[in-house]
């Protein structure tokens, strides 16, 4: 199945679908294919025009071997999908099954009936519970580094999508009478309008417009203090999704009564110490969304996004980068995701100042004993950059038992 027809059916065309949770976290921000990379990695060594969207410090630290030149990224993309029990084949197969069995009976052809019933049955059982997920982001910046006072803008988007299957106990009850009694099987014309099981799609995004701010300060030789601010406008959007499976149409996924948003200012803060006789070591913390938002779905879910803190150790050679990162705080887990916090390890391998070479791992901390669904346990990152005469061209790839995904982003330095 093409990817375009994976996420078009994965957020507008899920027939049989349920979530139960009560609480929604943000989904994953837009940090640069750099970063994915590097397993996520950015507070201690993102360049200028990444600072803004990891650490706004990093916009001015001394850390940097190229710090003075003007770093633009247009664009940043990023694209990841959990899907390992096939939700969406199992749903495309479950309403072909309805059509046949509907279909059977109003021919009055019974075994062939009955035998969709007993099809049917089996799916939804296998269906029940299994969970798919999308994320997508997309991001532009600017970074115009200074001795004075570096600056940058940006603006980036992220959406995140769950899904999960939740069967009626009585549809099955009701396939197992068809399968049983001939009467029951040829009466099941219109079967589809008796099921209990519903369709719901959860889908959550953030946007952010922001103007980030960041000095360097000497301490004493060799180390360098950069501080870094970022406002930003911040706006929130849920959409809500839920009704029988034989009233499910796609094209109503996007309705006014299904979406909810608000949007406010917020604050991004940023600190980087850099220290070494060739400024090869660097410790950045980053703090996201300072001030707390939440938004109620239609139907009164709540949406939050939590202060995010992390912090970070980088060491930087000649030809290499290698970086540690830990997420202080836990982000709750959106639908039917675990809960976050990463600790991460990632390095870049410089040819030439032309080529880099990336790669890192990263381990989830949080809900190791238990998973809501998709299990976030632990991922391998690799990725590719190319840099010749100033522009950039980078890739990067993500793998796990459980989910797939990459990021590929265009920039020019000058």
């Amino acid at each position: 199945m093409p990817a375009s027809d994976t996420v078009c059916r994965l957020t507008l065309g899920l027939g049989v679908l349920m979530v139960t949770t009560h609480t929604l976290a943000a989904p994953s921000p837009v940090a640069g294919a750099r970063a994915t990379a590097m397993a996520g990695t950015g507070v201690a060594v993102a360049q200028p025009a990444a600072a803004n969207l990891t650490n706004p410090a990093m916009m001015a630290s001394r850390y940097h071997a190229r710090g003075d030149e003007i770093d633009l990224i247009l664009p940043s993309f990023t694209v990841q999908l959990a899907d390992d029990e096939d939700v969406v084949g199992q749903i495309d197969r479950v309403q072909d099954t309805i059509d046949r069995l509907e279909n059977s009976a109003r021919q009055q052809q019974i075994p062939q009936a009955q035998a969709a019933a007993k099809d049917l049955d089996n799916q939804l059982r296998a269906l029940d519970r299994d969970t798919a997920r999308l994320d997508a982001g997309l991001a532009f910046s600017l970074a115009v580094p200074s001795p004075e006072l570096s600056v940058g803008v940006f603006s980036r988007a992220s959406v995140r999508f769950t899904a999960r299957g939740d069967i009626s106990d009585e549809d099955l009850a009701l396939l197992q009478l068809v399968e049983d009694d001939p009467l029951a099987a040829a009466a099941a014309i219109s079967i589809s309008d008796d099921l209990r099981s519903r369709g719901r799609t959860l889908a959550a995004s953030i946007a952010e417009v922001g103007v980030a701010f960041a000095r360097s300060i000497r301490l004493a030789e060799d180390h360098h203090l950069a501080l870094g601010v970022t406002p930003k406008w911040v706006r929130l959007e849920t959409f809500e999704y839920d009704v029988r499976v034989d009233e499910f149409d796609e094209d109503d996924f996007d309705r006014d009564e299904n979406r909810t948003d608000d949007s406010q200012l917020n604050l991004d803060l940023g600190a980087a110490y850099t220290f070494g006789e060739r400024q090869q070591w660097n410790a950045g913390l980053a703090i996201r969304n300072l001030v707390p938002m939440d938004l109620q779905s239609r139907d009164g879910l709540t949406f939050d996004v939590d202060p995010k803190v992390t912090a970070g150790l980088a060491h930087r050679g000649v030809y290499h980068v290698v970086t540690a990162e830990l997420d202080l705080t836990e982000q709750p887990g959106f639908g039917f995701s675990d809960d976050q916090r990463w600790l991460a390890l990632g390095a870049e391998f410089d040819v030439a100042m032309l080529a880099q070479v990336r790669l890192g791992l990263r381990h989830n901390l949080a809900g190791e004993d238990q998973h809501r669904g998709v299990e976030e346990d632990s991922q391998l990152t690799l990725g590719l950059g190319l840099s010749p005469f100033g522009a950039r061209l980078d890739i990067a790839a993500v793998l796990s038992d459980t989910e797939q995904g990459g990021a590929i982003e265009l920039g020019w330095r000058f």
